[in-house]
């Protein structure tokens, strides 16, 4: 299975341990293993494996450090309770589209005493009456369930999204390092215009060096021309003194 969007950190010299953030949606798992996904990942805080056709989370990595997984669209019935001991510092869990039927399905998750948001959309549990009051109360540690809190109000996009804190601190160094290149690239550009522009002065001196030589060129064939005027005019005046002097 490719592993997502860590695939390209290996070609940069980052080894599973330094991944945080791991996407692994669409890939195909054998026997609830995917494929690549280890406890070699021990900094992870997110991992989303949407539509990779889990049936349970029992074969999962143990991921101390994860906050975020993301299992939309699965076949997940149940086996809910191995989530404390594979994962017991999630603070989001998305379990929206799996076949989770009730409420003693999600019963265990009492155990991740940091659990925040909570989503179960397109499950059938969601069409139990007093659905929403009974979740709560059943997960008193929940803000958040399918995107709203007990009072319906909606969750800030942050946390709608599950945002897990940390991540955002590999995007700014990937942000400052994209200032960096963009500055790097700034500074070539200076030196090229430069570059250019010094040509362009080099090349508008020599033209006017070439111009100044072939107006020269001009002049000096003029002035060959008047002379030869001025010489023909001289020998014409000679010419009658000339005659004079062979009749005398």
């Amino acid at each position: 299975a490719v592993l997502g969007r860590a695939m390209h950190l290996y070609p940069l010299g980052l080894l599973p341990l330094q991944v945080k953030e791991l996407v692994l949606d669409n890939c195909r798992s054998i026997e609830g293993k995917i494929e690549g996904l280890t406890d070699e990942f021990e900094e992870l805080e997110f991992l989303s494996t949407i539509n990779v056709g889990l049936t349970s989370v029992a074969n999962l990595p143990k991921l101390n450090k994860l906050k975020k997984l993301e299992l939309s669209d699965n076949r997940i019935s149940g086996g809910l309770e191995v989530l404390a001991e594979k994962c017991p510092n999630l603070t989001h869990l998305n379990l929206s589209g799996n076949k989770i039927k009730d409420l003693s399905t999600i019963e265990p998750l009492k155990k991740l005493e940091n659990l925040k948001s909570l989503d179960l959309f397109n499950c059938e549990v969601t069409n139990l009456n007093d659905y929403r009051e009974n979740v709560f109360k059943l997960l008193p540690q929940l803000t958040y369930l399918d995107g709203y809190d007990r009072d319906d109000k909606e969750a800030p996009d942050s946390d709608a999204e599950g945002y897990v804190e940390g991540l955002d601190d590999e995007e700014e160094d990937e942000d400052e390092y994209d200032h960096g290149l963009k500055i790097l690239f700034k500074e070539q550009d200076k030196t090229l215009e430069s570059c250019v522009d010094n040509d362009a002065v080099c090349l508008a001196e020599s033209q006017e060096d070439e111009e100044g030589y072939n107006d020269g060129e001009v002049d000096d064939e003029e002035d060959e021309e008047d002379l030869g005027e001025e010489e023909r005019g001289q020998k014409r005046k000679r010419e009658p003194e000339d005659e004079g002097e062979d009749e005398d």
